[in-house]
């Protein structure tokens, strides 16, 4: 993840699935992973799995995310969501296997929040979505300062009406690595999931 190391500021495009639009069931997700230049860095994909578990749990069915870069089928990121009623995870892997760290849901009655725990499982950062800020998700250290949030941006009329695709903005330290920038554009799917997947069933 390279492409990473310099950036600020990453915006992720989900692209509208027409067979969803027109029949209502959930499809594999697909997202452009791009600079605030709208040059595209990177492709994700939602790998082939169960079509019944994508028509009967819907946002809360697991999931396996790959990442690609543009000009290459080589997997630079893989995302592993395993089935759970609440407290949802994701864990974030490099191309390689190696395991990066893990993004988990916390018990919380005031607010979202989230857990981010490194390869070493320090859990020096987390999430916190405000529930009157229901499209911003705050990246904090465990002092609680403040270092970038995740918010979900309008899509457009069409979009936001008759599908769930969403498009999310991402600003954290340019000098954080590449390693832990990955680890938190998993969490970005995840609060996809969550939080806005079934919207436009509702």
């Amino acid at each position: 993840m390279e492409k990473l190391e310099a950036i600020r500021d990453l915006v992720v495009r989900q692209y509208n699935e027409w067979g969803e639009i027109i029949t209502g069931f959930e499809t594999k997700n697909r997202y452009s992973i791009e600079d605030v230049h709208g040059q595209q860095l990177y492709v994700a994909a939602e790998a082939s799995g169960s079509t019944m578990l994508r028509i009967f749990l819907r946002s809360l069915r697991p999931f396996t995310i790959g990442i690609f870069s543009g000009s290459s089928d080589k997997m630079a990121l893989k995302i592993t969501r395993p089935f759970k009623w609440y407290f949802h995870r994701v864990e974030v892997e490099d191309g390689q296997g190696e395991l990066l760290g893990v993004v988990e849901r916390q018990f919380s009655m005031l607010n979202r929040k989230y857990v981010v725990s490194r390869d070493g499982g320090l859990e020096d950062y987390y999430i916190e979505g405000p529930l009157l800020s229901p499209w911003t998700f705050y990246i904090k250290d465990s002092k609680g300062e403040e270092h970038g949030k995740i918010t979900k941006k309008w899509s457009g009329l069409f979009k936001e009406a008759f599908s769930d695709a969403d498009n999310f903005g991402v600003t954290w330290p340019a000098q954080w690595d590449a390693r832990f920038k990955s680890l938190m554009l998993g969490a970005v799917f995840l609060i996809d999931f969550i939080h806005f997947e079934n919207k436009a069933q509702r």
